[in-house]
């Protein structure tokens, strides 16, 4: 049997693409290989929001010319890297036989039609076929916010909401086949619904997917600080399929520098947001984003974000060093004037203060009994993640995978936890 190989940097809907273009692969009669040698097509799915992705990209690009000129696979590009601008693509890269922009499965398939590599007759189609117990459900495409830094609606465009019916017959048939959860991904996923002739929200879909039998849990991500609802937030609290984990993005602590990032929000709604979230929903996770060395931003201005994620706790933070994007509002109009080394040092800071508030907030979990779901094997032992987003790893010898099972939890860290079958 031929082998495929994909190669996924960059957001869940960018590792959600990649699933079904490798779920349409296996549907032709490929199968997937962990390595790029033995592939006859390769599939590189890219991503471009930070400048070191970018850079990983390339250098992946150029690793893999002396294994065309070998091997002659076939070679496809695909995620926020291909723009309107393909020419360009194509000149810097000609080992590269295809190049499709996000979602642009059609390209992929009709490229691959044409070389006769599709056998006749057979029809797949994009919708995963062999899923694992936990996966990925795109909602809705593109965004609309136009963050002065972020080059996503440029390259994903516009919001573009999949219909209701849509996703729960797609999410029903992925239960049938034994998915236990689903996450639900879009840019921005609480602007679900509003671009629809009805105009249900992502309240109204999360309570009809808490309906599919087989289902046991429903996770969301990522949201917005100025389209979270209270109605969102209740129906997190009252569906008992729903996990109590949100991402909220921060980005800054400091007003003028979200003003700058066109957020939307103040630090004092986003505080609120946090107080009201925590009220209706006690033991929610919360993970949230940061930016430093935006453009313009002072020590002072720093600190007040250093101070704001000290306070809050998160449960996860994941933190990033400003970069300019090519036709982002910042790149245009703000000058990149936080030096490299800056930047470093304030980076370094955030993630040293999140490692302590991530193992006191983990330490809590020592000698509970914590429900989990297996999705698969990591140096011999099972791992899964908890109702709240927790890594946990345990050993069995059975075969665990697909199950939610109990683990007493013994050890603790600031990443994950290490337990036993309770």
């Amino acid at each position: 049997m031929p082998y495929y190989h994909i190669w996924t940097i960059g957001c869940q809907m960018n590792k959600a693409d990649s699933e079904r273009i490798g779920s349409y692969l296996e549907q032709i009669g490929y199968q997937s290989s962990p390595g790029a040698e033995e592939a006859e097509i390769i599939v590189l799915n890219s991503c471009v929001v930070r400048q070191s992705a970018e850079n990983r990209v390339i250098n992946k690009l150029n690793s893999l010319k002396a294994l065309k000129r070998r091997q002659n696979p076939i070679l496809a590009l695909t995620g926020c890297i291909v723009d309107s601008r393909v020419d360009e693509l194509k000149r810097r890269f000609p080992h590269v036989d295809l190049f499709f922009g996000p979602q642009a499965f059609f390209e992929l398939s009709r490229f691959l039609a044409n070389r006769h590599l599709v056998p006749e007759g057979l029809e797949p189609d994009l919708l995963l076929s062999s899923p694992s117990p936990s996966t990925f459900v795109p909602i809705i495409q593109g965004c609309d916010n136009f963050c002065s830094y972020c080059i996503v609606p440029y390259r994903r465009g516009r919001e573009r909401s999949r219909p209701m019916e849509e996703i729960l017959c797609e999410v029903e048939g992925l239960a049938a086949r034994g998915v236990k959860e689903v996450t639900l991904l879009g840019q921005n996923v609480d602007s679900y619904g509003h671009d629809l002739p009805t105009r249900p929200d992502l309240a109204d879909l999360l309570g009809e997917l808490n309906r599919i039998e087989g289902l046991e849990r429903i996770r969301f991500l990522t949201s917005h600080p100025k389209d979270m609802s209270e109605r969102l937030i209740e129906a997190m609290a009252h569906l008992e399929k729903v996990c109590e984990h949100l991402s909220l993005p921060l980005q800054a602590g400091d007003d003028d520098i979200l003003r700058a990032m066109r957020r939307g929000y103040t630090v004092e709604h986003y505080r609120e947001l946090i107080e009201c979230i925590r009220c209706v929903l006690p033991h929610v996770a919360l993970s949230t984003d940061v930016i430093v060395g935006f453009p313009g931003e002072s020590e002072e201005q720093f600190q007040r974000t250093y101070d704001l994620l000290s306070e809050l706790g998160f449960d996860t933070v994941h933190v990033a060093a400003y970069s300019p994007r090519p036709g982002t509002i910042a790149s245009r109009r703000l000058e990149d004037d936080v030096p490299a080394e800056e930047k470093r040092r304030r980076l370094e800071m955030v993630e040293s203060l999140q490692e302590g508030i991530a193992t006191e907030i983990n330490r809590k979990l020592s000698g509970q009994t914590v429900e989990i779901l297996v999705e698969g094997r990591k140096k011999g032992k099972w791992q899964g993640r908890t109702g709240t987003n927790k890594l946990v790893f345990f050993s069995d010898e059975a075969d665990r995978l697909g199950e939610l099972v109990k683990v007493k939890v013994e050890k603790t860290s600031p990443w994950a936890l290490q337990g036993r079958l309770a």
